[in-house]
């Protein structure tokens, strides 16, 4: 239960991160990529202050000897790259542009525009739905 209710507590922080610092506005993350038009840089100070979030959690990590809610870290392990890693990172990169969403963003974006965000959360849950039936694994 408490694993649930923390679970719970993040993603509302990070879905209130997203929706306050404009990333469920497609328009903003489609101005972002627009480098030779009107560029709009919100998405840099997004990123550049989950990088900095992320650097001191690296740091912090191997001086902690165990976390403060799981029983044990889960860190990664594998660092090689395969080919159906780097094309989903291309595929998840052309509908990011696309659509000017992505997953987090796409479903905190339900409780500001429900309407348009549906249609790219029901795009993404299919798109998901293929994986699981083209490769016959849970993916």
């Amino acid at each position: 239960m408490r694993t649930a209710i923390t679970s719970l507590a993040v993603g509302t922080l990070f879905g209130a991160g997203l929706a306050l610092g404009g990333m469920t506005d497609p328009a903003r993350v489609r101005g972002f990529l627009d480098l030779f038009g009107n560029w709009d840089p919100t998405l840099a100070f997004v990123m550049g202050g989950a990088v900095l979030v992320m650097a001191i959690a690296w740091r912090l990590v191997p001086r902690m000897a165990e976390p403060l809610i799981a029983d044990e870290f889960h860190v990664p392990t594998k660092s090689d790259l395969s080919p159906r890693l780097i094309g989903g990172a291309a595929l998840f990169g052309i509908g990011w542009g696309i659509a000017g969403l992505c997953p987090g963003p796409g479903i905190a974006a339900l409780a500001i525009e429900p309407a348009s965000a549906a249609v790219f959360v029901i795009a993404l849950l299919a798109g998901m739905a293929a994986v699981k039936i083209f490769e016959g694994k849970s993916a």
